[in-house]
């Protein structure tokens, strides 16, 4: 089992950036693929990135691609999500999700077959 804090969000102007942190708990984390998963104010969460067990896989939404890097570092148990030229319509709370399964590039884009999520950090991106 692993646990998962996220953090570095905050409010930013648009086209400004930020990089989000997910710490997970645990020795295994490196068997661990990993996704980001942002929710808007009314609407439903929606796949942002995810990156595979070695990092050798990174796969993004499209709304977010060039402008978004995700990355992991597993000696220090933390993914990354590096976030560039955000946009209003970034703004949502961000959630980094984690499974042991090998996931197709399909199956990554669904939040369902991600086993352990953390609470989530608040990004905001003013006009």
């Amino acid at each position: 089992q692993v646990q998962l804090v996220e953090s570095g969000g905050g409010l930013v102007q648009a086209g400004g950036s930020l990089t989000l942190s997910c710490a997970a708990s645990g020795r295994t984390f490196f068997s661990y693929a990993v996704g980001w998963f942002r929710q808007a104010p009314g609407k439903e969460r929606e796949f942002v990135s995810r990156i595979s067990q070695s990092g050798g896989r990174t796969d993004y939404a499209d709304s977010v691609k060039g402008r978004f890097t995700t990355s992991r570092d597993n000696a220090k148990n933390t993914v990354y999500l590096q976030m560039n030229s955000l946009k209003p319509e970034d703004t949502a709370v961000y959630y980094c999700a984690a499974t042991l399964r090998t996931l197709t590039a399909v199956a990554a884009l669904q939040d369902i077959w991600y086993d352990y999520w953390g609470q989530g950090t608040q990004v905001t991106v003013s006009s």
